[in-house]
C-alpha cells in the first residue's frame, strides 16, 4: 500500500554514516527501550511498543491499521512523537483521529512521519551539511519535511504546515529501520 519514495539528492549523497547523532550528549542520556542488539531483532512497531513513551503512537498505528506495514521489510525511518508530543495537540484530537471514520486522515498523518530507507542521525546531519544547512526528505505519505541545522549540532524538522520540531534523540534501531524521537506531531498540510 505504501510506496517507497526517494529522499532528495542531498540526502542520497549523505548515506555514508553509521550510528551517531546530531544532538548534544543530553539527548543520548534517555534510556532506550531495549539494548541495541535486542532492538535490532525487533521491528519498528515492536521497539515502539516496548517503550511506554510511545504508547499513544502505537495506539494510533494500530487504529490506522499500519502495524503490518511498519512491521514489514522496510527499511523505514520513523520520526516518532512521544506521548508528551501528542499531549500538545488540542483536546480531543487524538481521540477523534483514532475513530474508524477518521482512519484515512490518521494514516496520512502517521505516514507523514515515515521516510523510506534507513537514515541514521549521521546520515541526516551529513545531508543537512551537504545541503548548506537544510535537507529535504520525501515522506511515505508523499509530502516533504525539511531538516535544518539549529546550531550546536542540533537538528529541527519543519513540516508542511510551517511548524518546527526538535529531534530529541536519534538512532533507536530496529530490524526494519530506525526511529528518531521528535517533540511534536507533524502535519502534512
Amino acid at each position: 500500500m505504501l510506496r517507497r519514495l526517494a529522499i532528495s539528492s542531498a540526502c542520497a549523497l549523505a548515506f555514508c554514516g553509521l550510528v551517531a547523532s546530531a544532538l548534544p550528549a543530553s539527548a543520548h542520556d534517555r534510556p532506550r527501550a531495549q539494548s541495541t542488539h535486542h532492538a535490532q531483532a525487533m521491528t519498528l512497531v515492536a521497539v515502539a511498543a516496548a517503550n511506554p513513551d510511545f504508547s499513544t503512537l502505537v495506539s494510533a498505528v494500530q487504529a490506522a491499521r499500519l502495524v503490518d506495514t511498519l512491521s514489514g521489510a522496510g527499511p523505514f525511518t520513523v520520526f516518532a512523537p512521544t506521548n508528551d508530543a501528542f499531549e500538545t495537540l488540542p483536546d480531543g484530537t487524538v481521540q477523534s483521529l483514532v475513530q474508524p471514520s477518521r482512519r484515512a486522515a490518521l494514516q496520512r498523518i502517521l505516514t507523514y512521519h515515515v521516510v523510506a530507507g534507513r537514515i541514521s542521525g549521521t546520515d541526516l546531519a551529513t545531508a543537512v551539511r551537504v545541503g548548506g544547512g537544510s535537507a529535504t526528505l520525501t515522506t511515505v505519505e508523499g509530502g516533504r519535511l525539511t531538516a535544518v541545522d539549529a546550531g550546536r549540532g542540533r537538528l529541527r524538522l519543519h513540516d508542511a504546515a510551517g511548524e518546527s520540531f526538535w529531534i530529541t534523540a536519534t538512532d533507536v534501531n530496529a530490524s526494519n529501520g530506525v526511529i528518531h524521537v521528535i517533540d511534536g506531531v507533524m502535519s502534512p498540510h
